[in-house]
């Protein structure tokens, strides 16, 4: 007889055989019993948690007939009768399964549609069950809608799929929606028990869990891998072995990890990376464990102890270590270690090497240890220089004040605007109860809260602005050459005819002349990526149109200090400066600052 996997072979036959969708079994089982029946379920979850299991039981529980022939509709299917062993080896022939995934197309739809016309032939029901529904096209769901609306009393619908958001909503609720969860390692852990316990294969606890975890909730999952530690052990799962063939740190390495990250020995921290390289570790699973053991200390750090121990595995050998290292770690730190990991995961798959990425995310756990638990000084902050804010315009909580003298140059005369003359009050005052702020010339320096009258024009209206008395200086960002100007008023020439545009205009832009004597002419260039062979034939093309260069170019790699396109930035950045100075030298802008406690926004000031 061939040899039947673990998976197929403890496939539950009945609802009492399933483990881990308790809230599942007790809602069908109850539908059951008291003939409550539905005509048309989805069961949604992922993969290997049992969704065509729990169809195969419902069909059978539909349609199961008693060991005597006598039975009817029941939640516990007897398994011996012709219906249930039908079902159960797949050739019933009232019970039709149709993989979505491969038959998705509307013609394959309407064969199974063309079934339910006629009654059941063995059974009492049919029963078509459609498995990864999700798939199907619109078309394919649009021709079910209506049968799935109004079936004949003797068919049902079950459907199931992976991916719940893909179907549409018109078919959603027209089921009863059933979600399959995700099972426990601890509940995977015990099934695993009972199944290697039945084939007689002795099995350590440490082994067990590490297949509970790396199935990922999925019990077809566990069975499968369990089924591949057994051949890979020889017949029987041994700690050490599961480990390596999994590909699993071993727990030793992920709490010396932990605990040279805690005392910041990076010496150690580089050591045992290396050595889950010669140990051909995944990365991903070294992270992976470091995340699941940091959750675990926080566990421990964040609740009283009592709740900690309830809350962790009593029988994991690796709690007292959980519970040494959560006191050694500051929980901040834990926190910080373990959204660390999480993120370094997903940058595993965009390194050359991932040992060198898992190297990187470790160095980078310790690179931002904070600085206090490492020993070390406090992180520098950005210096004054460096972030020195724009400077504040002076106020002056005065109704009535002279302008103060421009701001451009304290070595030029200062030459002060005639004070404003002081505001004019009726002669009347209004009684109280209707009293408003008088109509003063200028506007008070906080405006009242109720609507002010209009103002007056300002005296200033129509003067001219304040002439700047002190020139900026530019600023010295440019090195002047003896060719330097001449190189300049050339290369704007051809800029400003469209003599070159694009790579030959940034090459010219970004080039210094150092010779124009005899021969070709010498330009040098700081990048190498500016000296294309289009770009230089097209500005020597330019060049020769104009006069010059008629021997041709010739580019030179190194450090520039006079290019055109810094003699523009230059210039730019003084007529900036320039035009700053102007604003801030106006008597009118001068008297809004002070007067209503007006500012400039940055960047808002242009130069013409």
């Amino acid at each position: 007889m061939s040899y039947i996997v673990l998976a197929r072979k403890y496939r539950p036959r009945n609802f009492t055989e399933m483990v881990g969708q308790e809230h599942v079994v007790q809602a069908l089982s109850n539908a059951l019993t008291q003939q409550r029946l539905h005509h048309a379920y989805l069961f949604t979850g992922t993969r290997g948690v049992g969704k065509t299991t729990v169809s195969r039981i419902l069909a059978k529980s539909l349609n199961c007939q008693g060991p005597d022939g006598q039975g009817g509709i029941t939640a516990t299917p007897c398994g011996v009768c012709q219906a249930c062993q039908d079902i159960d080896s797949g050739r019933f022939v009232d019970y039709t399964e149709l993989d979505a995934a491969s038959n998705r197309g509307v013609d394959e739809v309407q064969s199974l549609l063309e079934q339910a016309v006629y009654k059941p032939v063995q059974g009492r029901f049919k029963v078509f069950m459609i498995d990864e529904v999700h798939m199907l096209t619109n078309t394919a769901f649009n021709a079910m809608l209506k049968t799935l609306e109004e079936p004949p009393e003797y068919l049902k619908f079950v459907l199931a799929t992976t991916d719940p958001q893909k179907v549409p909503v018109t078919v959603l609720s027209r089921c009863l929606q059933f979600n399959l969860r995700p099972m426990a390692p601890e509940t995977v852990l015990e099934h695993l028990s009972h199944v290697l316990a039945a084939e007689h294969i002795p099995a350590e606890v440490a082994a067990l869990r590490l297949l509970s975890r790396a199935a990922r909730g999925s019990m077809r999952d566990a069975l499968s891998l369990t089924d591949q530690a057994i051949a890979f052990g020889s017949g029987q799962l041994q700690e050490a072995a599961v480990r390596l063939m999994l590909g699993a740190v071993d727990r030793s390495h992920v709490l010396r990890l932990i605990e040279a990250l805690a005392l910041g020995d990076g010496k150690t921290v580089v050591e045992t990376a290396e050595l889950l390289r010669l140990h051909g570790v995944s990365a991903a699973a070294a992270l992976e464990d470091m995340s699941a053991m940091l959750q675990r200390m926080a566990v421990f750090q964040a609740v009283p102890p009592m709740a900690a121990a309830a809350a962790v595995d009593a029988d994991d050998p690796d709690a007292a270590a959980t519970v040494r290292l959560a006191a050694l770690m500051p929980a901040d730190e834990t926190q910080l270690l373990y959204s660390i990991c999480l993120h370094g995961r997903a940058e595993l798959g965009l390194a050359p090497d991932e040992y060198a990425a898992l190297t990187m995310v470790l160095l980078r756990l310790l690179a931002f240890k904070p600085a206090a638990a490492a020993g070390g000084t406090e992180k520098k902050t950005l210096t004054t220089a460096d972030t020195a804010p724009l400077p504040a315009p002076l106020v002056v909580r005065q109704a009535i004040a002279p302008a103060p003298p421009p701001m451009a140059a304290a070595a030029a005369p200062a030459i002060a605007p005639a004070p404003l003359p002081a505001p004019k009050v009726m002669p009347h005052a209004l009684p109280e109860t209707a009293q408003r702020p008088p109509v003063p010339t200028v506007a008070p320096a906080k405006p009242d809260p109720v609507p002010a009258p209009p103002v007056a024009p300002l005296p200033w209206e129509d003067a001219p602005p304040e002439p700047v008395l002190a020139p900026v200086p530019a600023p010295a960002a440019v090195a002047d050459t003896p060719l330097g100007e001449r190189w300049h008023t050339l290369v704007q020439s051809l800029v400003t005819s469209e003599a070159i545009t694009a790579l030959a205009r940034e090459l010219a832009l970004q080039s210094q002349l150092q010779s124009c004597d005899e021969g070709p002419w010498c330009l040098r260039i700081e990048h190498e990526t500016l000296n294309q062979p289009t770009a230089r034939e097209r500005l020597t093309t330019a060049l020769q149109a104009a006069g010059h260069a008629q021997s041709g170019l010739r580019i030179e790699l190194g450090p520039v200090s006079d290019t055109p396109a810094r003699r523009n930035a230059a210039a730019e950045k003084s007529r900036q400066e320039q035009a700053r100075a102007t604003v801030l030298a106006d008597s009118r802008v001068q008297a809004w600052m002070r007067d209503y406690d007006a500012r400039i926004v940055p960047g808002s000031i242009q130069p013409q």
